[in-house]
């Protein structure tokens, strides 16, 4: 998650997409309903990422719990925090509930819930 936030700030949307499943099934909450797919989840952050960096802020992440669902699956909670790059912007914050699969790839986000 750590190199993930750091490819947000760096404005690189692989590499803050690397931690994701690349699986049709991978799933994003957002306030307008589910959407699913590596690739959809993307083109859903792409524009934040026009131009360098992150329109959006500097991202960071406070790891609240985490703890084994079983052989192959993980559950982390956190809170997400985007500071914004420029004076007088607000900060914006919230919960985050994560479900990581392992794969040959390693650990990666099958389901995301953040809001």
């Amino acid at each position: 998650m750590r190199d993930s936030a750091a490819g947000w700030n760096a404005g690189d949307l692989d590499r803050f997409m690397r931690v994701y499943a690349d699986d049709p099934a991978t799933s994003f909450v957002t306030k307008d309903g589910l959407i699913r797919g590596k690739s959809t989840i993307a083109a859903r952050y792409a524009p934040s990422f026009a131009g360098g960096g992150n329109s959006r802020g500097a991202l960071d992440f406070t790891f609240l719990d985490f703890r084994m669902v079983g052989p192959e699956h993980a559950l982390l909670t956190a809170r997400y925090r985007l500071t914004p790059a420029t004076a007088g912007g607000e900060v914006v914050q919230g919960p985050t509930t994560l479900l990581f699969r392992k794969t040959d790839a390693g650990w990666r986000i099958v389901a995301d819930h953040s809001g």
